[in-house]
């Protein structure tokens, strides 16, 4: 009984966290959030002149789910039914965080012919990976709604939440996803789906881990190449660039601090290392592969294919999950599109839905099938393939370049004209 309060109570908190992340940290903050110190939160003329409109806001405002009831009061200057999409999301984590927790308790992840004693000697080990993804299902909240709703996703919450895995990741792998191994069960690091290779400990795993630490906040960076007046003034706008907005003074701490805490971690070795380095060959995995599909897809049909917000989202996913997820996530995020869409047509009638929830979707359906989805099947395909897993992949991207090179022909010659 006092784990179902304390669960509830802690999805209550994580969904009036996410509801103020939803409001407050898009491109155009709105005075919704009752946590929201209105005297002192810059706002455009409009959002003023709003915010000034506000009837004053008590304790009891604050208060998870009974805060939004008693917020009804505000319509006139919000909108009809502001306050329901907040309200469901406090309630939805609340019940959520409790049936995940049970559901992971009673082995919803770990093989199906795991006998009794076993399933009871890894219930802590599911208990530390139910938290860890409960703070990865609120992340991926507030990333789906204010990607609903302004087709972008903040990197103020891709950068913590990116930070916040990989520091978890160095204190235990145990928060990885239990895989199967010929020995029998073990958190799905790089060790899996047979055996670790002895570089990934080594040297090598050490300058590898430094290369992805060093792209990733590279492409955090505010990038772009113009070529008109040729490579040479295209460098000197390139660095100019770089170090024009403030943030780049952050960004450069955050990767000296990184390279530091990184040695670091490589210098005590063992699980703490094997949880690093496992959580950041995830990160370039997950937003690797989307970062290709941006790449290839802007290349083959000369617009945007997808947002750089998208690329930092599936980063953050697999420094939680790991590369082999990342995968099956990626995969499976066309699946959920179908339902997503379908839903979200009926109830706003609009077909253009951004990319990211579909992420975050198909992240979700990859933990809760994970028995089924990797034990059973994709920890036997890559056993299979090997090393021709990255030859099928990049074939795999060409064949996409392709099609969608021919599918911009065929719309220019058939259609447009």
């Amino acid at each position: 009984m006092m784990t179902t309060i304390i669960l509830t109570i802690f999805g209550l908190v994580c969904g009036a966290i996410a509801n103020f992340v939803i409001t407050t940290l898009c491109w155009e903050p709105r005075p919704i959030s009752p946590w929201v110190n209105l005297a002192a939160w810059p706002l455009d003329e409009d959002r003023r002149r709003t915010a000034d409109q506000l009837p004053p806001r008590s304790f009891l405002d604050r208060v998870p789910v009974l805060g939004w009831i008693r917020l009804r009061r505000e319509t006139p200057l919000h909108g009809r039914g502001f306050w329901i999409r907040p309200l469901l999301i406090e309630l939805t984590l609340a019940f959520g965080f409790v049936w995940m927790h049970q559901a992971y308790l009673d082995g919803q992840l770990l093989p199906n012919k795991i006998n009794p004693a076993a399933l009871a000697q890894c219930q802590p080990w599911m208990s530390l990976v139910f938290f860890f993804h409960a703070i990865l299902l609120a992340l991926m909240v507030a990333a789906t709604f204010i990607d609903f709703d302004e087709r972008t996703i903040p990197d103020a919450i891709t950068i913590p939440g990116t930070l916040f895995a990989l520091v978890i990741a160095a204190c235990s792998p145990f928060v990885f996803l239990p895989g199967e191994l010929s020995t029998g069960i073990a958190p799905t690091t790089l060790q899996h789906p047979l055996e670790l290779t002895p570089g990934w400990m080594g040297g090598r795993g050490f300058a590898i881990g430094l290369v992805i630490w060093t792209t990733w906040c590279f492409a955090l960076a505010d990038r772009r190449v113009i070529l008109r007046r040729g490579w040479a003034k295209a460098v000197t706008y390139f660095l100019a660039r770089l170090v024009r907005h403030p943030s780049w003074k952050v960004l450069m701490a955050i990767w000296l601090a990184g390279l530091i805490a990184i040695t670091g971690v490589y210098w005590i070795g063992g699980a703490n290392w094997l949880g690093l380095i496992t959580s950041l060959v995830g990160l370039a995995t997950g937003g690797g592969i989307i970062w290709a599909v941006r790449l290839v897809g802007s290349w083959a049909m000369r617009m945007e294919a997808m947002g750089f917000g998208d690329v930092t989202l599936m980063a953050m996913v697999g420094a939680f999950v790991g590369w082999q997820a990342s995968i099956i996530a990626f995969f499976l995020a066309p699946i959920a599109a179908i339902v997503i869409v379908l839903v979200r047509y009926v109830i706003t009638r609009d077909h253009q839905t951004p990319f990211g929830p579909y992420l975050c979707a198909g992240t979700a359906l990859t933990v809760y099938f994970w028995d089924d989805v990797y034990n059973l099947n994709f920890r036997i395909t890559i056993a299979l393939m090997g090393d021709m897993l990255v030859w099928f992949s990049l074939g795999t991207l060409g064949a996409l370049a392709a099609l969608l090179w021919i599918m911009r022909l065929f719309k220019e010659r058939f259609i447009y004209d």
